[in-house]
């Protein structure tokens, strides 16, 4: 079987980058642009910074912003009817991976109405057609929504998340400017930044890896060592600096990796946390990802080492198994350093059956490199019960 990359047609990275926005949209002859973003950005000015570069070059723009942060599948199918609504032609999304998820199945089920039940697009759907031409402009530095190949929506009805892989849904044109994310937080500067370590991390381990991935997520685990501290710092002096720029290129590169290889256990149980609890997506890979690694560890003990290495360990001297362990010491130390919780105070033990079931069902789930029971799922979600 053939190793596959998919990613970007183009990308464009660094501070100011936003500045490309309106040439891609006028030299592809697009008249009017759908606005993806949410309610948050809108408010404090952030979508403005691009909608204002589209008013000075005189394109036409309409704005969508009913999203949630675990966007629903009432969000995708009001705004596929905003979309029509508004005789749009292109999107250009703004935002998290709330709001890039929803604008993905909102181009996908443009341009595939036979797809309009957001439910079948879940797993691998067959779809057509590539979604409606759209640029990404991210405002996080953890998901790497602008470059996958994946999304994932909240089925309200059925208290879960699942998750739609399809190529046709990549955006065509990323833009990673770090000034778009100047305006995080520092709780969400360290839970996004943790989301692309676990991306990374699960990404060099799980099944699929080959070479071409493994180069990305090597590069991007160790970017994330070297930034993470410094963005958090950033963001409680709300400030920009080498941090933030470090991190905007680390969650990319992890992007480019799992998105063309999937991921594993810590992802399949995140988005149940999500899921059930509401729990941020972020913080949720953060606490499971050093129990995942463990889990994993009989069956992935050198790549951990090598992980080890990659975050600035020195190793020297150490058995492959010692090493391996300090791969897992250093992801505690760093999800300590920027204040990510240790426990999901919502479980309670009449709900691991259900939510260990609902992991095991979730996509992320197959690719996790070393099979996992019913009981050792369970086990893992008993780990950060309080």
């Amino acid at each position: 079987m053939a190793d596959r990359i998919v990613l970007n047609t183009i990308s464009y990275h660094g501070a100011g980058a936003i500045k490309e926005i309106p040439g891609e949209i006028q030299r592809r002859g697009y008249k009017k642009v759908f606005v993806c973003s949410d309610p948050d950005l809108v408010k404090f000015g952030v979508t403005a910074k691009v909608t204002d570069l589209l008013d000075e070059a005189g394109i036409d723009h309409a704005l969508y912003s009913e999203i949630k942060p675990n966007p629903t599948i009432q969000n995708v199918v009001d705004g596929v009817e905003a979309f029509k609504a508004a005789g749009a032609d292109c999107i250009v999304t703004i935002g998290g991976g709330s709001s890039m998820d929803t604008a993905k199945a909102i181009g996908v089920i443009i341009n595939n109405p036979e797809f309009a039940d957001v439910r079948s697009l879940e797993g691998v759907a067959p779809t057509k057609n590539h979604a409606v031409f759209t640029i990404a402009v991210p405002t996080t530095a953890g998901t790497a929504a602008e470059v996958t190949i994946n999304y994932v929506i909240t089925d309200v009805e059925k208290v879960r998340k699942f998750v739609c892989v399809d190529t046709n849904d990549a955006p065509e044109v990323a833009v990673v400017d770090p000034d778009m994310m100047a305006s995080m937080p520092a709780g969400l500067t360290a839970a996004t930044g943790m989301d692309a370590l676990t991306h990374a991390i699960e990404g060099y381990t799980t099944k699929a890896a080959w070479e071409l991935t493994d180069m990305f997520h090597l590069e991007a685990i160790k970017l994330i060592s070297e930034n993470l501290r410094d963005s958090v710092a950033e963001a409680k002096e709300h400030k920009g600096g080498s941090g933030r720029e470090g991190m905007a290129l680390a969650q990319y590169i992890a992007g480019m990796g799992f998105s063309n290889v999937g991921l594993g256990v810590d992802h399949a149980m995140a988005h149940t946390l999500s899921a059930h609890y509401d729990t941020p997506h972020g913080v949720a890979c953060a606490m499971l990802l050093p129990i995942a690694m463990e889990f994993n560890k009989p069956v992935v003990t050198e790549r951990l080492a090598r992980v080890a290495v990659a975050m600035g360990v020195d190793t020297a001297g150490m058995s492959v198994e010692e090493a391996a362990d300090a791969a897992i010491a250093a992801v505690k130390q760093l999800s300590e350093d920027v204040n990510i919780p240790k426990v999901c105070e919502a479980i309670t033990e009449d709900e691991l059956d259900q939510i260990t079931r609902d992991a095991m069902a979730d996509a992320c789930f197959p690719g996790n490199p070393r099979e996992a029971t019913f009981d050792d799922v369970k086990d893992m979600f008993r780990k950060i019960m309080k």
